[in-house]
């Protein structure tokens, strides 16, 4: 079956409900769900196969406005503007790059970096690949005509 981990952290399957399941791997929640369905399953065998992952929005990298795919993703260690790019397949044509923002939480304040997204992809320029960090959202906006 298919089962996704509530905002709260936790999964409810048939005959268990409530079980914790942030901060677990695959193999680790498999165990606690053979122990938990234990008591009604001899000797049950559980495979946990996780299918997708976005995480907590302090965990996100969101991305709105003239990508070719707008979506959450999933932060990694050491994330780039162009991991990012990448992961949403680009920018539209009718995207304006250039004046592009990242918002970004810093000590509970919101702060907005111009970011140049035009300079990054068209142009090659690396200085514009900037790092990008959890809870991030980049905003591309629509260009004018």
């Amino acid at each position: 079956m298919t089962v996704s981990v509530r905002p709260d952290g936790k999964i409810t399957t048939p005959l268990v409900q409530d079980l914790p399941a942030t901060g677990k791997t695959a193999r680790e929640l498999a165990r606690d769900l053979e122990k938990a369905l234990s008591q009604y399953v001899q000797q049950p065998i559980v495979t946990v196969i996780v299918t997708g992952f976005v995480g907590p929005y302090t965990e996100q990298i969101r991305v709105i406005g003239q990508a070719a795919k707008p979506q959450a993703l999933a932060y990694r260690r050491g994330m780039s503007l162009m991991d990012v790019l990448i992961a949403v397949g680009g920018i539209t044509e009718f995207a304006a790059g250039n004046r592009a923002n990242l918002i970004r939480t810093v000590d509970g304040k919101q702060q907005k970096y111009a970011v140049r997204l035009n300079d990054l992809i068209k142009e090659g320029d690396i200085s514009a690949n900037v790092e990008v960090r959890p809870g991030d959202v980049l905003i591309i906006p629509e260009s004018y005509f």
